[in-house]
C-alpha cells in the first residue's frame, strides 16, 4: 500500500529546513538541490511542493509569521491588561530555542527582501500585522489608565521599535541581551506606560 504523505506537513518540513540552511550557511546556502538534501528528498520530489527557490522561501517566510500568529492566538491571557500585553510580547521575541530560530531566519529573509519583492511583500504585511498588534496593546493599556494623556500612534511606533531592536539585539549579542534582560526591559516599558510603580 503506498504511503500516504501529508502535503501540508512536508512543505511545512522543507521550510523548516529552509531555516536550518539559513542558520547553518545564510540564505546564500539555500539552493534547491541542499533543501532537497536537507530535508531528505530528490531535487524532483522537491519540485512536486514547490516550483521554485523563490516559492520556497516565500514559503518559508510565511512559516515564521504563521507559527508567531498560532502562539498569540492560542495565549490565554491573563485579565490584567499589561501582564496580558507581556504575554503577548514575549510571544515575539527570541526567548527559547523555538523563538530563537525564528528571529534568526527572519532578519535574514528582512534583508534579502529589500532585493526580492514577493518576500518584500511578506515583510511588509508582517510590518501592519505587528504595528497593529502593537495599537491593540497601547490602547487596551490606555483604557487601564483613561487619566493619561498620551498618542496612541507615538506610542505604538514606539512599542513596535522596542520590540524590533530587542529582537536583533538579541540575535546579535545574546551574551549582552539575555532573556531576563528582555523581559525587564518590556515590564519597564509597559509600567511607564501605565503608570504603574516599577518592580526592583
Amino acid at each position: 500500500m503506498p504511503k500516504v504523505v501529508d502535503p501540508g506537513a512536508r512543505r511545512a518540513a522543507v521550510a523548516e529546513a529552509v531555516w536550518r540552511l539559513i542558520r547553518k550557511h545564510g540564505l546564500e546556502g539555500v539552493s534547491v538541490r541542499n533543501v532537497a538534501r536537507e530535508a531528505g528528498l530528490s531535487t524532483g520530489s522537491l519540485r512536486h511542493y514547490f516550483a521554485s527557490q523563490s516559492e520556497v522561501l516565500t514559503f518559508a517566510m510565511q512559516l515564521v509569521i504563521d507559527r508567531v500568529r498560532t502562539r498569540i492566538q492560542a495565549l490565554e491571557l491573563h485579565p490584567d491588561p499589561p501582564t496580558a500585553a507581556q504575554q503577548t510580547i514575549e510571544e515575539l521575541l527570541p526567548l527559547d530555542p523555538e523563538r530563537w530560530a525564528e528571529a534568526e531566519v527572519w532578519l535574514a529573509f528582512t534583508a534579502r527582501a529589500q532585493t526580492q519583492p514577493a518576500l518584500r511583500v511578506l515583510r511588509d504585511t508582517s510590518y501592519e500585522l505587528l504595528q497593529n498588534l502593537c495599537h491593540q496593546l497601547v490602547a487596551a493599556l490606555d483604557r487601564e489608565d483613561a487619566a493619561a494623556d498620551r498618542d496612541l500612534m507615538v506610542e505604538t511606533e514606539r512599542l513596535y521599535a522596542l520590540i524590533d531592536g530587542l529582537v536583533v539585539h538579541c540575535v546579535i549579542r545574546p551574551d549582552r541581551v539575555t532573556p531576563s534582560l528582555i523581559r525587564d526591559v518590556i515590564a519597564r516599558h509597559l509600567a511607564q506606560l501605565t503608570g504603574a510603580p516599577e518592580k526592583n
